[in-house]
């Protein structure tokens, strides 16, 4: 690897009226490797590659290209010096081709001023063929995957000769061949010697990816590692200011205490789809984890009990009384809450605001004469934003727009709204950052010691072994154990999920959903409505 930096960014500083975006903050980027960004929503990540990328002007500080000072006032000038910056949100035009996306705005012309349309495709087809693309540049952008798309953004980038590219959280809607893929082509840009600045908050992306890797914290540089100094515990520390450890702070219920305790909900031989008759009982104030590989029919489960999917056997108790859940709307009214994995898909309305996102469940609470009072309904979703600490600066902004944290705290503000007996979680803290999953993790306390009974379906096995009572496996449909006490553990688990007496190495990779990594929301999801 080249020694001499390409990059270099020392005393950046960046403030938007009292608020201190950057301070002091410096990076160093060598051609030829993938420089991973990370640090938490707010750490000040984007606000830098924005500076990077000559949509904000720096405060102070100074930006170095090979060594020489540059001034990179507006994104054309970054653009001119080789910088492009990938952002997670594409900006593709969907009705035009592929090269026209490409070229947008810097289409090529013929010697009479005519668009060189000829030229652009065979620019553009030779880009997609260095990228191994499965599309032409005279296909329909629209027509494209999410994966293709991002490919025709990597593709404007090297036909406008790009140095450095940086890629902005690029496999959040990507699904995991997607992801292989797309890792694939970072690498291949790598070995041709451009700079690759990744940001992402998965770290089983910077583990598979990064050369070396920075950490930000309230806008400030903390460190630099190599990947033989990048572990799940110093990094947290880093971006936190806490071990890893403290995010798993549980006293977990003992066995006899849990024994002692009523049942909230029980299935009797539950069944239907690819779920097998299955029965389990989760106690007043228990959280109950379901651990399981992909397929193994949690989620089938969870739908089957909220009913979202018909069982076809079985009964189901809440408090002791049997009752019928034959849609949400029955279950909801039983107190029975899902919050399903896919937020975005099966759980928020994207385009509405915060606090009708927040109050929908409920919005009937506050009509008069078959009105809505707006003043009360207002109220409440205030209410819900403050209780779950969403960061958002009032109820009428667009859900859509906030982080995967806060988007997730809305959904769990909307169920709590019914004052829900049973909360049932599947992937809670799936595509959040540490921060936020530590307050869901409270959150998710905090309804346990006021009595709810919490069914937690989780694919990070530190989280089902830090945050559960108890532990049920599942697999093929079937429940196939239960765990307690200390025996929930991740050798205990592997094997009743792989259906093997040979226990997982403690640390070993493990086949579930997401990435066993403790320090990462997850590794990316297998598809929009993956069922696990």
């Amino acid at each position: 690897m080249t020694t001499n930096p390409i990059l270099q960014m020392s005393g950046i500083c960046k403030a938007f009226g009292a608020t201190r975006a950057l301070v002091d903050m410096k990076l160093t980027v060598r051609p030829g490797e993938i420089h991973a960004l990370m640090g938490e929503n707010g750490a000040g990540k984007s606000t830098l590659m924005k500076v990077l990328s000559g949509v904000y002007a720096p405060d102070r500080g100074e930006i170095l290209l090979d060594g020489k000072p540059v001034s990179l006032r507006d994104p054309g000038a970054s653009r001119a010096a080789g910088i492009n910056l990938i952002y997670q949100e594409l900006a593709i035009a969907p009705n035009i081709s592929v090269a026209a996306n490409v070229f947008m705005g810097s289409e090529l012309r013929t010697r009479l001023g005519l668009i060189d349309h000829a030229g652009m495709r065979r620019r553009t087809d030779a880009v997609l063929s260095q990228l191994g693309a499965g599309f032409r540049a005279t296909d329909r952008a629209g027509r494209l995957s999410i994966a293709e798309q991002q490919q025709v953004e990597i593709a404007r980038a090297l036909v406008h000769r790009s140095r450095i590219v940086i890629m902005d959280e690029p496999t959040a809607a990507l699904s995991e061949r997607e992801t292989e893929h797309l890792f694939a082509v970072v690498r291949r840009l790598r070995d041709e010697g451009l700079a690759i600045i990744y940001i992402s908050h998965r770290m089983a992306e910077v583990y598979a990816l990064a050369d070396r890797v920075t950490v930000l914290r309230d806008g400030g540089f903390v460190g630099e590692l190599t990947p033989a100094e990048v572990n799940p515990n110093r990094i947290v520390q880093m971006m936190v200011g806490r071990s890893l450890s403290d995010f798993y702070q549980h006293e977990r219920m003992a066995p006899e205490e849990a024994a002692r305790r009523q049942p909230m909900l029980e299935a009797r031989d539950v069944g239907g789809g690819k779920v097998r008759p299955s029965s389990f009982q989760v106690r007043l104030g228990e959280v109950l984890g379901f651990a399981g590989l992909v397929g193994a029919g949690r989620t089938e489960l969870a739908r089957l009990l909220f009913g979202a999917d018909p069982k076809t056997s079985g009964e189901i108790r809440l408090d002791g009384q049997v009752i019928a859940t034959p849609d949400p709307r029955a279950a909801m009214r039983h107190g029975i809450a899902y919050v399903p994995e896919d937020r975005k898909g099966q759980g928020l309305f994207l385009q509405m605001a915060v606090g009708a996102n927040a109050t929908i469940n409920v919005a009937g609470r506050h009509t008069r004469l078959g009105m809505l009072r707006s003043g009360a309904l207002r109220a409440t979703a205030v209410d819900a934003i403050r209780r779950l600490n969403v960061k958002v600066a009032h109820p009428e902004v667009q859900v859509g727009k906030l982080s995967g944290g806060n988007q997730q705290k809305v959904l769990l503000a909307r169920w709590l709204e019914i004052n829900p007996k049973v909360l049932i979680l599947d992937e809670p803290t799936r595509g959040v950052d540490i921060l936020a999953k530590s307050e869901i993790y409270q959150f998710i306390r905090r309804m346990a010691g006021q009595g709810v009974a919490v069914i937690v379906i989780s694919s990070e096995l530190p989280e089902v072994i830090g945050i559960c009572d108890r532990v049920l496996v599942m697999r093929e449909g079937t429940i196939t154990g239960e765990l307690d006490g200390a025996a929930i553990t991740q050798e205990n688990i592997m094997r009743l999920a792989t259906d093997t007496d040979h226990p997982a190495p403690h640390g070993a990779a493990v086949p579930f959903a997401a990435s066993h990594d403790a320090a990462t929301a997850s590794s990316p999801s297998s598809a929009p409505h993956h069922h696990g």
